[in-house]
């Protein structure tokens, strides 16, 4: 697998050796021995797997306490992926990385806890699944405005209005967020 640090320190674009013939393909997903030596070292607790429609944004979301790492990728259709550094103490804290995942690309990105983690849906349907470090505990369950100027986050929007639930369309901007030291 080829695996390649981010403009944000510890977010990393992994794309997995894939092996396809006429017969369809095969890949590796998950493999605790191949991660940990290219500095993935994470225990995993849950996963998680969504479907949603074209233009359904769903974050930016992420857990204050018991914060969560994921590694995520899409297995049919496409989305941009949004990772937002949500720790003070970090150089690059407010900075966001995007990056296309496909069931075609195959691409996976993997979130260490201290990140928000969003995504746009920009196919007809798209399937999402992701590992998580820590179960979901939605008494620390916190998300941040995705349209926060402050964040400069290009979304591929094409002139359309994202849908989002009510939860996200009332989430507050990064200066008024609870983020991590």
């Amino acid at each position: 697998m080829n695996v390649t640090e981010t403009a944000l320190p510890g977010v990393m674009l992994i794309e997995p050796r894939v092996f396809g013939d006429a017969r369809g393909f095969f890949l590796e997903s998950w493999n605790a021995a191949a991660f940990a030596a290219a500095g993935i070292d994470a225990a995993f607790v849950q996963d998680n797997h969504s479907r949603s429609a074209k233009g359904v944004l769903r974050g930016l979301h992420y857990q204050i306490r018991e914060p969560q790492g994921k590694l995520v990728r899409v297995v049919s259709g496409s989305v941009f992926d949004v990772a937002v550094d949500l720790r003070r103490s970090s150089p690059t804290f407010g900075q966001s990385t995007g990056h296309l995942l496909s069931g075609e690309n195959k691409h996976m990105l993997w979130i260490p806890a201290g990140f928000a983690h969003g995504f746009l849906v920009l196919s007809d349907t798209a399937d999402f699944l992701y590992k998580c470090t820590t179960l979901y505990a939605p008494q620390h369950e916190r998300a941040i405005a995705w349209d926060d100027p402050a964040l400069a986050i290009d979304w591929p929007l094409e002139g359309t209005v994202p849908q989002l639930s009510a939860k996200d369309a009332g989430a507050p901007r990064l200066e008024a967020a609870e983020t991590f030291a």
